[in-house]
């Protein structure tokens, strides 16, 4: 068995990503002990407390500028993606459920979603069911596309919320969020967008994109575990998921993280910026590495993805490898220093094949065999290399 390298290559940016320079500056001042470090509660009326208010509001502001959202009250912070997704479809539901009641509707009230949703979405069902919603899942195609053609046949004058990923976190689908939008509010429907995977990857625009709610996560830009943002248009009908104490509006309470906020407001920056730039160097290894992979006769990409194809995420390859699990794979190749994914890192320790491949149409026994390589900002041509070395060890 080959020892392990010296240096460990990361090739798993889609679970999280290493903190990147400007989000540990940005959070530096928050990490020092001591009365004269910036500490206070941001809801306190004191100095202390007004200038952790001032810096989370600042934080608000560029987080709203970064987005494109119509005004920094629009952003919410909270605990990670997974709040900001509940919260959003059970906040909305809830909220639209009480308007139509009051303007003499009375269901049954549904929410739809699709097949490929990430975990945060799909288990949301439970709850809406328990709270009285029914909930529908609209089909995608073999690409993993939601058409607007196929989300017609699904809303109609009952469907409250519509809930759609931008990307998806496993094999990089981008979907067509602002016409999706278009069918949810042709209906007098909510839109909430899943944007986790796509900050950072391909432009973010809320207000071209018309969405009522969207969810990111900093942790997946450079930023800090643990801090999510909900953007909120004005005027959205929402009941707080998590009420409380009042904070953010009324929205979220809680006292908020001014340190990781900071940080993650640095991150969202820092990403939004480099992004046109980081996606066309990914791009490239992209594509260098399916056409590798592809030509290996027991690897099969789990979606066609022609090369130079911005229909894509830039930098996520997903593959399944005949006669071979996933668990198997990764360990070998953690063994020669490489670390990868096998699909969701959120369901890494499940047996049963990904949803999303399910979905998709991969058969079950070569589904359980997905590997999943996502780029990052750091990575370069030779990490890439050094784990096409690798993986053809790893199943010789």
């Amino acid at each position: 068995m080959q020892a392990m390298q010296t240096k460990r290559i990361y090739l798993d940016n889609a679970a999280t990503t290493p903190l990147c320079d400007a989000a540990a500056k940005a959070m530096a001042p928050y990490m020092e002990s001591g009365t004269q470090a910036p500490f206070g509660n941001a809801n306190s009326l004191h100095s202390i407390g007004r200038e952790a208010f001032s810096a989370l509001e600042d934080a608000r502001a560029r987080v709203a500028r970064a987005l494109k959202a119509h005004r920094p009250d629009e952003i919410v912070f909270t605990g990670g993606a997974t709040e900001s997704d509940n919260s959003a479809i059970v906040g909305m539901a809830l909220g639209a459920r009480e308007k139509a009641r009051l303007a003499g509707k009375h269901g049954p009230f549904k929410v739809v979603t699709s097949r490929i949703e990430h975990e945060a979405v799909l288990e949301t069902s439970h709850m809406l069911r328990a709270l009285g919603f029914e909930f529908e899942l609209v089909d995608n195609d073999g690409l993993g596309r939601v058409t607007p053609e196929a989300l017609k046949r699904v809303v109609d004058e009952n469907t409250l919320v519509v809930s759609v990923m931008a990307a998806n976190n496993e094999v990089g689908t981008i979907e067509p969020v602002a016409e999706l939008c278009s069918v949810a509010h042709a209906a007098g429907a909510l839109f909430h967008v899943d944007a986790v995977q796509a900050l950072g990857k391909i432009p973010v625009d809320l207000k071209g994109w018309g969405v009522d709610a969207a969810s990111f996560s900093a942790h997946k830009v450079g930023g800090p575990k643990g801090v999510g943002v909900l953007y909120l248009a004005a005027k959205t009908p929402y009941v707080a998921y998590l009420p409380g104490g009042g904070q953010e509006n009324g929205r979220r309470s809680g006292t908020q993280n001014v340190c990781g906020i900071s940080g993650a407001a640095a991150a969202i920056e820092f990403a939004v910026a480099e992004q046109p730039a980081y996606a066309a160097r990914a791009r490239a290894m992209r594509d260098d590495l399916y056409a590798r992979l592809g030509a290996i006769k027991r690897v099969v990409p789990s979606v066609c993805v022609p090369c130079g194809s911005e229909e894509f995420l830039p930098n996520i390859v997903n593959v399944c490898v005949r006669g071979f699990e996933s668990q198997t794979l990764i360990l070998q190749l953690d063994m020669r220093g490489i670390c990868i994914s096998g699909g969701s890192a959120c369901a890494s320790g499940s047996l049963d094949p990904s949803h999303v491949l399910s979905a998709l149409g991969v058969e079950r026994n070569l589904a359980q065999g997905e590997l999943r390589v996502s780029i990052g900002v750091e990575n370069t041509q030779a990490d890439i290399d050094a784990f096409f070395e690798a993986f053809k060890e790893a199943i010789a």
